[in-house]
């Protein structure tokens, strides 16, 4: 049987620390590149990035609506970015948060999970504020195809605070009633000792009490967003996370694609070393 996405993430963020590079063409950023602002432009700013990450990182991050805007032509852009990262070894997150419900989710989960699709990611972020349960077709295509899925659990955007931080019958916030309903999807599938292969997106920022959430098990990776230019640290990864640090992708976008084209390589490896030295790998 083929190892799991949870036990790949692990294997990976051993090898190579926690660091993912966001790719997230900016069109400030793509104007600081010198690159045309447009699908081409686009293209070539992924196509460099995962070069530079390639070989220094385990994970990088493509967020769709910088391509999105471009249609059809940027969509194709994305492919080549997603298809060039997949070859070269990295593993790929798409950053899409899709959610919906029934055959219009499912339909969703195949395009980014299916093996030989155009845009096929090794993992898709999802937002689960229509039900968890909305998620159960995604869940199964992932687990299908040895993919993964990042379910939005705790945010540090401060327009989520009122949903995600609010609590229902049981007690818990919005955030814990998540993570214990994927928690226990992950349970039933992972053997013992193993990550789950559904993770959770939470915030680097994010103040675990404040949002109702701890430690949780079986052990799955985290997505954090928020570490470089919202403000967290490489020396913030264990006082944040705890004991959940070890499962931590500390996603950093323009932070370091602000290096731009010529230094970003060394960006990223410098980057990569003080999260390894932090992360103890």
């Amino acid at each position: 049987m083929s190892e799991s996405f949870g036990e790949r993430v692990r294997s990976a963020l051993h090898a190579r620390g926690p660091l993912c590079v966001g790719i997230d063409p900016h069109a400030a950023l793509l104007a600081a590149w010198g690159l045309t602002d447009d699908a081409q432009g686009v293209r070539e700013f992924g196509l460099r990035t995962v070069e530079a990450a390639t070989g220094k990182v385990a994970v990088v991050k493509p967020q769709v609506s910088f391509f999105e805007r471009f249609g059809s032509r940027g969509i194709g852009a994305l492919e080549d970015v997603l298809g060039a990262a997949r070859a070269a070894g990295l593993l790929v997150i798409a950053d899409a948060k899709r959610g919906d419900i029934g055959s219009t989710m499912d339909d969703y989960a195949r395009a980014w999970l299916t093996p030989g699709s155009p845009l096929e990611a090794d993992a898709l972020t999802v937002s689960p504020f229509l039900g968890v349960g909305a998620l159960d077709g995604t869940f199964a295509v992932a687990e299908t195809y040895g993919k993964g899925v990042f379910v939005l659990a705790a945010t540090s955007n401060p327009e989520a605070e009122g949903l995600q931080r609010s609590t229902g019958t049981t007690g818990k916030t919005v955030s814990a009633s998540v993570i214990a309903d994927v928690s226990a999807r992950n349970a039933e599938l992972a053997h013992a000792g193993e990550w789950g292969s559904f993770g959770f997106v939470i915030g680097a920022t994010v103040d675990w009490t404040q949002a109702g959430i701890g430690a949780f098990s079986p052990a799955a990776p985290i997505l954090a967003p928020g570490f470089g230019a919202q403000g967290a640290t490489p020396t913030d990864l264990r006082p944040r996370f705890g004991e959940m640090s070890e499962a931590v992708i500390a996603s950093e976008s323009r932070s370091i694609l602000s290096a731009g084209p010529v230094d970003l390589a060394e960006a990223i490896s410098a980057r990569a070393a003080e999260y390894l030295e932090v992360a103890g790998v």
